[in-house]
């Protein structure tokens, strides 16, 4: 048995070629975007919403407490609870803020992850884009964010808003360029930018196996340059609550306060999903060579569940992260990412780069 019983190719093709039989293009291709857009948009808020539940139980073990126990088992529907009554909470107009920008902000922050989101493969044939160049349009897209985060603090016409939003702006740039050599650092060894073809390539051994040393290396560096990205602590420059109040979210209340929050949990969700697609295989199962009988094993489990698995792991190291070291200071935070991580990347690249050409990888 092989888990390509588990491949969505034929399913999602089917779909299409039956919309194609019935109907015009333009409509099929219509009614496509439509399906695809819906799902993404139910499986965002649906994430979403269990991660928000997942910090706050996880904080609780962290700090030695219960968390949310009222609303629902466990206190499962707390945070349904908390997204109605955002919901239903008034949106307060700011008098002197610049009021098409200030509206506009919190949308750019979320498109620009649902955009991300798109071309992240979920499980063999299981994607909305799949981009010979993905991992340059992850990281294009994903920075659009940091847009809506500045226009956000400009347009408040708040010195908090603003202070937060120029940090967000320094600490989003400046880790970006850690975030992307990593990647490069293993599309170096992968030879592709495709994340259908990076994930193929990890069929007899995940990356983070297969790729040494530097492989260990770029994902430590990501890991720790993807929580500052995402503006998480220890690296909550940005919203750091005893200096900045919110930070660049200060002023927003009702939905729009809801919007910048889901899209940091969603943002938190796409890295350590590329993290995962990248370094741990994506959806491809965990395999030993020679163990022919634990091999046939593991490809029982659905693709989906082992990237979901390999995702949740990820999110949970990023959670330990921000529950265990104190948050930095801003001189701090810039030193780690210019002098430190920077230079380890680009020596990281070298390495991975002389190890490819001498074929010393598995």
């Amino acid at each position: 048995m092989n888990f390509d019983i588990y491949d969505f190719s034929s399913f999602t093709k089917s779909i299409d070629e039956g919309l194609m039989a019935s109907m015009s293009p333009f409509w099929a291709i219509t009614i496509e975007m439509i399906i695809i857009g819906v799902l993404i948009l139910g499986f965002y808020a649906v994430v979403g919403l269990y991660l928000v539940y997942a910090e706050r139980k996880i904080c609780a073990f962290m700090q030695c407490r219960v968390g949310p126990n009222r609303v629902g088992p466990y206190g499962f529907f707390q945070t349904i609870a908390d997204l109605i009554k955002l919901l239903l909470k008034e949106l307060i107009p700011i008098k002197n803020a610049d009021k098409i920008l200030f509206n506009i902000a919190p949308f750019i922050v979320i498109i620009a992850s649902f955009m991300a989101i798109a071309a992240i493969p979920f499980a063999k044939g299981l994607h909305a884009l799949d981009f010979n160049i993905g991992v340059l349009y992850v990281m294009a897209v994903s920075s659009m964010g940091v847009i809506g985060i500045l226009l956000a603090g400009w347009s408040s016409n708040n010195k908090y808003s603003l202070i937060g939003a120029m940090r967000s702006g320094a600490q989003i740039v400046s880790y970006e360029l850690s975030v992307g050599l990593s990647l490069i650092t293993i599309v170096i060894l992968a030879g592709s930018l495709q994340f259908s073809t990076i994930v193929e390539g990890q069929r007899n051994g995940w990356f983070i196996f297969t790729g040494h040393i530097p492989a260990i290396i770029a994902f430590l560096v990501f890991l720790v340059a993807s929580t500052a990205e995402t503006n998480r602590g220890p690296f909550d420059l940005a919203e750091a609550e005893s200096e900045l109040t919110a930070g660049f979210h200060t002023e927003y209340s009702g939905i729009k306060f809801a919007f910048f929050f889901l899209a940091e949990y969603m943002n938190m969700f796409i890295v350590a999903s590329i993290a995962a697609t990248v370094f741990l295989g994506g959806w491809m199962p965990f395999h030993i060579g020679g163990w022919e009988a634990f091999n046939g094993i593991m490809d029982y489990i659905p693709p989906f569940i082992w990237y979901i698995g390999k995702t949740a792991f990820v999110i949970f190291l990023m959670m330990w992260f921000k529950w265990t070291f104190p948050r930095l200071r801003i001189d701090q935070l810039l030193t780690l990412e210019w002098k430190y991580l920077l230079p380890i990347n680009l020596f990281n690249i070298i390495l991975m780069a002389f190890i490819v050409l001498m074929g010393w990888h598995f």
